[in-house]
């Protein structure tokens, strides 16, 4: 049904400007890193090698995962801007560097739950979709989880308050803001050099989701895990500028739709995923979808959990703020506006 609306849109008839019906239109495609895991390998790469069949338009996709192209993540935004490639899969924290904003969609402690994540997104997707096409040449074309972030340890651990001295692997310098608070010692690394860190003894801890740590193989070289959300890891598609204006109206009412469903597919997949894996790393069934391993679960406390809550207030809003409002001399007022008071500012 949905491939029936998406042909018939395509077959109203494309507006005279943009591309044509019979051109070929190239989208070079960069998707998440192949160590990620299920969303990328499952949803993210058919979708793309489908998609010229999915939608009806005449398109030529080539797609290659971050991780096959020498591409640093933090580079992403920037590799968009200047048309090296038409779509990008943006790791948002990791590019938050280039563009504050971008986090506001996932402070630490803000994001708790799936649903509390798709209501920040709703509040505040467009002001970080005009953000990026202003200073990027980037428009959003849909936003979705890897889900929550939890700690992966090599120490035994008993609560949040034990990582004090302990170094963690973090990804953003929110992340990085709140170890910093529970006494941890916060250490930057991409995706890909966490195992082999681990393994070496280089960091004791690290953050990332159940998923795609079952998939990189960390509970080989882990032995407890602290399921405690900190973040939902939000990531979103990118499409250049130039790109999008070439395309008709039509057809961009066309691709828009794709993506649409794409994300929507990816929000309750990577749900489904998360509590698999959840399972599946301390040993339990079923597990369906991840590897089965055995390391030890570390129960939540309520000290851990009100730590994580309060963080928005007292820890990451005010690091982001400041961080956010030199670039962006609006940041922090236009997110106050749209999410300040469901988060109680």
């Amino acid at each position: 049904m949905k491939k029936t609306i998406l042909t018939t849109l395509l077959a109203t008839g494309l507006m005279a400007t943009g591309a044509q019906a019979d051109e070929a239109i190239e989208l070079k495609v960069l998707g998440q890193p192949s160590a990620t895991g299920l969303i990328m390998q499952e949803k993210e790469k058919p979708f793309f090698e489908t998609l010229a069949e999915r939608t009806g338009l005449p398109l030529a996709v080539n797609f290659k995962p971050l991780d096959s192209t020498g591409i640093k993540d933090v580079e992403e935004l920037r590799t968009l801007k200047s048309g090296l490639f038409d779509v990008v899969s943006l790791r948002f924290s990791q590019v938050s560097r280039d563009e504050p904003t971008i986090l506001g969609l996932d402070l630490v402690g803000m994001n708790p739950t799936y649903e509390a994540g798709r209501e920040t997104v709703d509040a505040f997707g467009s002001v970080v979709d005009a953000r990026l096409q202003e200073r990027f040449n980037t428009k959003l074309l849909g936003v979705w989880p890897f889900g929550p972030q939890v700690l992966f340890c090599n120490a035994p651990i008993e609560k949040l308050a034990d990582i004090k001295g302990l170094k963690v692997r973090v990804y953003d310098q929110n992340l990085a803001a709140v170890v910093e608070s529970a006494g941890g010692i916060p250490v930057p690394l991409s995706f890909g050099e966490v195992h082999q860190s681990l393994a070496l003894g280089v960091v004791d801890c690290a953050i990332t989701g159940p998923s795609s740590a079952n998939s990189a193989g960390w509970p080989e070289v882990t032995t407890h895990v602290l399921p405690l959300a900190f973040q939902m890891a939000i990531n979103g598609y990118g499409i250049n500028l130039d790109t999008w204006n070439r395309l008709s109206v039509t057809q961009q009412k066309t691709l828009e739709t794709a993506f649409a469903e794409l994300t929507d597919d990816i929000w309750e997949y990577s749900e489904e995923l998360f509590e698999d894996a959840k399972r599946c790393n301390v040993g339990e069934s079923p597990c369906d979808y991840n590897k089965s391993f055995n390391l030890t679960e570390v129960p939540v406390t309520e000290q851990d959990i009100a730590m994580v809550r309060d963080a928005v207030r007292e820890i990451s809003y005010p690091t982001w703020a400041e961080i956010c409002d030199k670039s962006n001399p609006e940041c922090s007022s236009q997110w106050r506006a749209a999410l300040g008071e469901k988060l109680g500012f």
